[in-house]
């Protein structure tokens, strides 16, 4: 096979912030061969981050407009490449591979493809969940936050829910793809989340179960009972969507669990403090703590440090001893404010200039 295209494509998906580091053995180029056609995947790699019309991008790459727009609409369609509205038509652009062309495959996962991913995963991918600021950021629900202190609306998930004018639902790729592999977590599945200002933006769609409003929160709150970490993009406005992840299966909690890298995702702005009058020492909090920060010694411990602020083993304390509280000002990182200047910072902490 001629891989050429897809040298290509890679490369460029390199060069957006987020990141798509090559192997020694070409697993990246593997995995692009199986989602991209040689001509799907050098057009792709011709687009713009930045959103151009047909017409823009047959001037500059050359040529039928009309012969053009069907060809992106249609890869558009199978969440290969981005379409957004532009100011007559629908404009496109290129998308980056994680977070974007990946979590549009999971109508499309099979086991070919789940281990191709595994293959690039363990090759080079979690090399770029150490890189700041991070992919996603941890929120917690709002029923694990004490009540005394203020909480900013874009920390916790259910006040991102609230905002929202339109919810949906599908599948979790990342259980998907480990249990193609033959190593299932047991999570439930049909909880990945996402939002829109737009009323009624997901009826209709192919890939995605709209729901109502309280039907969003009821799968917030089976996600928590679940033990899953509510994550967003590590951004404060315009927030799209809420992953409901495991450090069994999600490709970025997974660098913590499974690879010893710490700090892959953003912490909360808060911390969990236990009652130690109340606790009653039983350990059901450390069943649900992925990130190895509770200990048992007659009463519960946190560890400040490996605490990331979700919340999750609040709501498993028989006792109500758990709760978060917001951590000193030094210690909170600011968060970029749209997603433009989280790509902006990370293309600067790569030593590259975002385009």
């Amino acid at each position: 096979m001629d891989f050429t295209p897809y040298k290509l494509l890679a490369e460029r998906l390199d060069q957006l912030p987020n990141g798509f580091p090559p192997t020694r053995d070409g697993a990246e180029l593997r995995l692009l061969a199986r989602i991209f056609s040689p001509e799907e995947a050098g057009l792709a790699a011709q687009l713009r981050p930045d959103a151009e019309s047909p017409e823009a991008i047959a001037a500059r790459i050359g040529g039928d407009p009309a012969q053009l727009r069907k060809r992106l609409k249609e890869m558009a369609r199978r969440g290969l490449i981005m379409a957004v509205r532009g100011e007559r038509a629908l404009a496109y652009g290129l998308m980056p591979f994680v977070v974007g062309i990946y979590e549009m495959q999971v109508n499309n996962m099979d086991a070919e493809m789940a281990r191709l991913f595994e293959d690039y995963f363990q090759a080079a991918f979690s090399t770029s969940l150490m890189i700041k600021p991070q992919f996603h950021r941890v929120v917690p629900v709002g029923r694990s936050i004490r009540s005394t202190i203020e909480v900013r609306p874009y920390e916790t998930a259910a006040d991102l829910v609230d905002a929202a004018q339109a919810w949906a639902v599908q599948d979790c790729i990342c259980r998907k793809q480990k249990a193609l592999i033959g190593d299932p977590c047991g999570h439930p599945v049909d909880i990945c989340m996402v939002m829109s200002s737009r009323p009624g933006a997901f009826d209709g769609s192919p890939t995605l179960h709209a729901m109502t409003h309280d039907e969003a929160l009821a799968t917030l709150r089976r996600a928590a009972d679940a033990g899953l970490v509510h994550s967003v993009s590590n951004n404060q406005k315009d927030i799209y969507y809420i992953c409901n992840c495991c450090t069994c299966s999600c490709a970025i909690l997974r660098g913590m669990a499974k690879l010893g890298k710490a700090n892959v995702v953003a912490s909360s702005a808060f911390v969990n403090q236990v009652d130690e009058a109340t606790c009653a020492g039983c350990e059901e909090c450390v069943k649900y703590c992925q990130f190895n920060a509770l200990t048992v010694d007659g009463v519960a411990h946190v560890n400040a440090v490996s605490c990331v602020g979700c919340g999750v083993c609040v709501p498993a304390c028989p006792t109500e001893a758990l709760g978060l509280i917001r951590r000193p000002n030094e210690e909170v990182k600011p968060v970029p404010e749209t997603l433009n200047d989280w790509a902006s910072e990370r293309a600067m902490a790569r030593g590259m200039v975002s385009s």
